[in-house]
């Protein structure tokens, strides 16, 4: 048998119009697809319980379908302890199993502990340099509570904005922890998509005795926690006692938006 190829001077048949249960499928598509956005468009929010910090978020809290980005500062921009620290912290205040994607194998496991984030939740999964793609297959599964990865080096922001897409989309928290053996490295100001950006430096313990204020750095360990990039927000500064066993912050009150390292301690 030949084709029927259309002949010169008579019109080419109609294309055929769908079925109904194609209709019906495609409608059903269309919907989930609505439903989704619905959903991203009032995505979940976490306090993190102190006026002072929460206060400066739109919202009220750090958005968890959303792309942030951490980083220690001074010497420890290198090996990030107190920005691995802080992220644990606010993921052991969430539920669910969390990806954390390893550009090296140096993670002290024990030590997410410490700060709330039990190791029975955690998958690890070593990328080397496929961090970002790694990170961005994650996101797509949504039975996943957040992805972290770790990165060393620049962040394009076409990347950015795809890691930031797939967590809007799926409702899943992206954290970036950016590591540098330069504590003033550049690339680590370079633009991204990110909704927050963090810097944490630890710094001067308090005295652990009224009695005896020439002893600093028995006490509980403090950090400096700046907010350098809020979108919808304004940047900010805190000093605040480093996570807990529940990944809480203890917030010192007279030292909220000062550069000051030596404030007076209060309970929180």
């Amino acid at each position: 048998m030949f084709p029927n190829f259309p002949q010169p001077g008579v019109p080419a048949a109609p294309p055929d119009l769908p079925l109904p249960g194609q209709l019906r499928d495609l409608r059903e598509r269309v919907a989930i697809i609505e439903r989704t956005h619905s959903r991203t468009a009032t995505t979940s929010l976490l306090p993190f319980g102190h006026a002072d910090i929460d206060g400066v978020l739109p919202g009220g809290g750090l958005p968890l379908g959303a792309l942030h980005e951490a980083a220690s500062a001074g010497p420890d921009t290198e090996h990030a302890a107190a920005a691995t620290l802080f992220i644990a912290g606010i993921l052991a205040r969430l539920e669910g199993p969390v990806l954390w994607v390893l550009e090296q194998p140096d993670l002290f496991a024990p030590g997410l502990a410490g700060a709330g984030l039990h190791p029975d939740r955690v998958l690890y999964a070593e990328a080397s340099k496929a961090v970002l793609s790694t990170m961005e297959e994650g996101l797509h599964h949504a039975g996943l509570t957040a992805v972290v990865a770790e990165l060393t080096g620049r962040l394009s922001l076409v990347a950015s904005r795809r890691l930031q897409l797939a967590a809007e989309q799926n409702g899943v928290l992206a954290v970036l922890i950016r590591r540098s053996r330069s504590f003033d490295d550049p690339v680590l100001q370079q633009p991204s998509a990110a909704v927050t950006r963090w810097r944490i430096a630890g710094v001067p313990s308090p005295p652990p005795l009224p009695e005896f204020p020439d002893t600093p750095g028995l006490g509980p360990a403090r950090w400096r926690l700046d907010l350098t990039r809020c979108r919808g927000g304004e940047a900010a500064s805190w000093i605040v006692e480093a996570c807990d066993a529940t990944g809480r912050l203890g917030v010192v009150s007279d030292a909220a938006h000062r550069s000051d390292q030596t404030p007076a301690r209060v309970s929180t």
